[in-house]
């Protein structure tokens, strides 16, 4: 029988794109762009994983965050934090980092390199966060295992119930007649993290915020993209896009442990 780390990591390779069809993309379809990732210029609405992060900082504490992005999850802790450390594999996104930080006047420190790799120069904060990375993450048990290293309170994940490119499943089959993974889960990375030693709680809840929206023609293009299709066939995928992305708010996951 296998365990729950060897099903994460078949359940992620099923998501593989064919050969045949990622031999006609006009570009690389495993997109991240900056722009999508950017933490909104006011407040940050609250969330549970915001709330158990918080919970667990002191006042001016310090705050890693893994796959930091423009640093909504970090931000989402000032006040109290008073220093956050972002981590990140792409130089756009911890410049947009750094300057929201900046806007915020509390201090950070920007670390480029893909973790665990860029663990050894890491240094060790109160509370670690990693939000919306566990999907890319096959070997689940050593990337959990590198940030518990580095917490002195407590870790706080964040992700979608489901994969997060589930809702793109129907264009897929639209598209290129193709039927796609539903699988793993939020639920699958929890029995990983808890085969891992750790005492896991897990609480889902709305995505009521999302990230910054794109504009319908962006969305469109993005799409286009990840479905290795050339941006000229953007107002056709725009009508099924609008289809599969009902407006439904994504259900979201908080995966939490002390150390």
């Amino acid at each position: 029988m296998s365990t729950a780390a060897e099903k994460w990591r078949d359940d992620l390779a099923s998501w593989a794109i064919p050969d045949e069809i990622r031999a006609q993309a006009p570009q690389d379809p495993w997109i991240h762009p900056v722009a999508q990732f950017l933490a909104p210029d006011g407040p940050i609405p609250d969330s549970p994983a915001h709330q158990a992060a918080r919970e667990a900082l002191p006042e001016g504490g310090s705050v890693l965050d893994v796959g930091c992005g423009g640093g909504r999850a970090a931000l989402a802790l000032v006040p109290p934090a008073g220093l956050l450390i972002g981590v990140d594999h792409q130089q756009g996104m911890l410049d947009a980092f750094a300057e929201a930080a900046a806007k915020r006047g509390v201090a950070s420190e920007g670390i480029l390199g893909d973790w665990p790799d860029v663990a050894d120069i890491t240094p060790m904060a109160d509370v670690v966060v990693c939000h919306h990375v566990a999907y890319n993450v096959w070997e689940l048990p050593v990337f959990v295992r590198a940030l518990t290293e580095h917490a002195r309170r407590r870790v706080v994940l964040e992700l979608s119930v489901r994969h997060p490119l589930t809702w793109m499943n129907p264009l897929w089959k639209e598209f290129w007649d193709l039927d796609r993974p539903v699988s793993p889960t939020a639920d699958d990375a929890l029995q990983v993290i808890r085969d891992a030693g750790y005492d896991a709680q897990l609480i889902e809840f709305d995505d009521v915020t999302q990230r910054i929206p794109l504009d319908p023609r962006a969305q469109a293009e993005s799409a286009c993209i990840r479905l290795c299709l050339p941006v000229d066939r953007a107002d056709e995928v725009a009508a099924a896009v609008q289809r599969a992305d009902a407006g439904m708010p994504r259900q979201l996951a908080a995966i939490w442990w002390d150390v």
